[in-house]
């Protein structure tokens, strides 16, 4: 996975940049979780004591059951730190420039989203609560020329998905390209294709895209499957809807059209590698 830079001010305001991190991992992750993953160290001044105040953020750590990310403050300087975990113990830790920190940090914080959520997607909407442009935001279908959209789809696709989620894109590509001119002044059946082409197929795509690579690849749900697991079942899911409104179009049954459609709006509307 590869994210955008943190929208966060700029590493010559320390305090306000930590500050962003915690705010942050407040919006994305549930009170519960983010209370039990994420550490603040603060130091308080006799002022602070006397009005109240929180006081300035000195250190913040994200726990996972396999990492460890510190940003601590250092005189006027932020030093980061990444420490493998094993059993509580760690058992390495190396020290990270601040960007590149930032970016474990962010991809933490989606995968630990997708899990207490139980659904890929959640890393997605993590990434964009941490002030993130989540990878795969290029994997768009315009509405304004569809055809084109899905002709590039595949290619910006390259080495992100496993092959069998590639294969299968491919032929939902040619599906839907197949299928919409035969659907032309149907108005109904062409939005539902269209949605299909411009909505459902790129928002599962981007929900798996988000994800931290090797997290997506192995880490399991509760039923037993990856993320990986659950694209390529998804994308199946979207392939064989494709290909029965694609015979439908064919055969002019605008009723088993319309009824594919419709099962792919109420399978996709929420959009994402859902369990």
């Amino acid at each position: 996975m590869t994210v955008s830079p943190l929208h966060s001010p700029a590493p010559d305001d320390p305090q306000a940049l930590l500050a962003s991190l915690v705010e942050g991992v407040a919006r994305a992750l549930p009170d519960d979780v983010a209370d039990r993953v994420l550490e603040v160290q603060r130091s308080r001044s006799l002022r602070d004591r006397l009005s109240g105040a929180a006081g300035d953020i000195t250190q913040v750590k994200l726990t996972s059951p396999k990492d460890a990310l510190t940003l601590r403050l250092d005189g006027r300087r932020l030093v980061g730190e990444s420490a493998y975990v094993s059993g509580g113990v760690i058992i390495s830790r190396k020290t990270l420039p601040l960007g590149d920190w930032l970016t474990a940090f962010a991809g933490e914080v989606a995968a630990i989203a997708a899990d207490a959520a139980g659904d890929a997607a959640s890393a997605a909407r993590a990434l964009q609560a941490l002030g993130v442009q989540p990878s795969g935001s290029d994997l768009l279908v315009d509405e304004a020329d569809v055809d084109r959209g899905l002709r590039l789809l595949p290619a910006r696709l390259e080495q992100r998905v496993p092959p069998a989620a590639a294969e299968s894109v491919a032929r939902i590509v040619d599906g839907l390209r197949d299928t919409l001119p035969r659907v032309k002044g149907d108005i109904e059946a062409e939005v539902l294709v269209s949605r299909t082409a411009t909505v459902y197929l790129p928002d599962t795509l981007r929900a798996y895209v988000a994800l931290p690579e090797a997290w997506a690849r192995s880490h399991r749900f509760t039923d037993g499957s990856t993320a990986e697991d659950i694209l390529v079942a998804q994308l199946a899911t979207l392939e064989e809807a494709v290909r029965r409104m694609r015979d439908a179009a064919v055969e002019q049954d605008a009723t088993a059209l319309l009824v594919n459609g419709r099962f792919l709006s109420d399978r996709f509307a929420t959009s994402g590698l859902e369990l």
